[in-house]
């Protein structure tokens, strides 16, 4: 492996783990938005804002953040199929955006200075 290609690895890899740790945040985020949402309208909401994500990596942190108790479900009928599973916030489910949100502004507040800092450097 070339050091060209071990750097553009690593640059992949960082920017990977940036999303996943904010992922819950923004699966929250997006459904707190939409009131109501089925996991395809979640999809797709996320793709909009280029927070590409697949349905392997979504189902599982839904179904993990209905056990957690912060996501409630019910199902609808659709007009074009079956039934679709519509995901809403609870209220602890809220709280944790309110929680999550001061930690965000924080964290961002943080690196904005030290990029801020390093570009006035460079």
């Amino acid at each position: 492996m070339t050091q060209t290609t071990e750097f553009t690895n690593n640059i992949e890899n960082t920017k990977s783990q940036m999303r996943k740790g904010t992922l819950e945040f923004c699966i929250l985020l997006t459904i707190a938005n939409g009131k109501k949402m089925y996991a395809t309208g979640i999809l797709s909401a996320l793709k909009e804002r280029d927070l590409i994500v697949v349905e392997g990596t979504l189902y599982p942190l839904l179904n993990r953040l209905k056990r957690e108790g912060l996501l409630a479900y019910e199902w609808l009928e659709s007009k074009n199929g079956p039934p679709r599973k519509y995901y809403l916030l609870t209220d602890p489910g809220h709280e944790m955006i309110k929680r999550l949100s001061e930690t965000w502004k924080s964290f961002h507040a943080s690196l904005s200075s030290l990029l801020n800092t390093y570009e006035q450097n460079h």
